[in-house]
């Protein structure tokens, strides 16, 4: 046995899975779906039951939640889906600095500064505008599968 002190820098998700299994048949509409690598949220299930010995299998139609791409998948009810880790956080929107990044205020007041405005353009000119016009913006973040994307933004009032 050594004397020396040994010291593990310590990550926010300690190697944490980023999906988890779950039975095709409990997936439900509103759900969230891995399809082709890629997070979903579910709009449309269906499941057909099929021959004598066969599965009854689900269609799944899902859109990315970061792309907003339409993706579909059919899976038997009785295997497993990885269903992605769907985390929402919201931050205080502090700066938008001139290459497209935000600064966002955490809860424990550190800076959060490796976001990208959004792509959408409703979202991104309501964002521009309000802060802008010096309003209190809190925007909220979708974080999944190592993607984090700003979806949302709340007023909460002017400075």
């Amino acid at each position: 046995m050594s004397d020396e002190e040994h010291h593990f820098e310590s990550k926010a998700d300690a190697g944490a899975s980023k999906t988890y299994p779950q039975q095709a048949g409990t997936i439900r509409k509103n759900g969230y779906i891995v399809i082709k690598g890629r997070p979903c949220k579910v709009v449309e299930v269906s499941t057909s039951k099929t021959g004598k010995h066969g599965h009854a299998k689900c269609h799944f139609v899902a859109i990315d939640i970061f792309n907003g791409k339409k993706l579909e998948d059919i899976v038997p009810s009785s295997h497993n889906c990885d269903v992605p880790h769907v985390n929402r956080t919201d931050y205080q929107l502090i700066d938008i600095s001139e290459d497209g990044f935000v600064s966002l205020l955490t809860e424990n007041g550190n800076t959060k500064d490796d976001l990208r405005l959004p792509t959408d353009d409703n979202l991104l000119s309501q964002i521009k505008d309000g802060f802008s016009d010096g309003k209190d913006l809190v925007v909220s973040v979708m974080s999944s599968m190592g993607e984090e994307q700003i979806c949302a933004l709340k007023d909460i009032g002017p400075k």
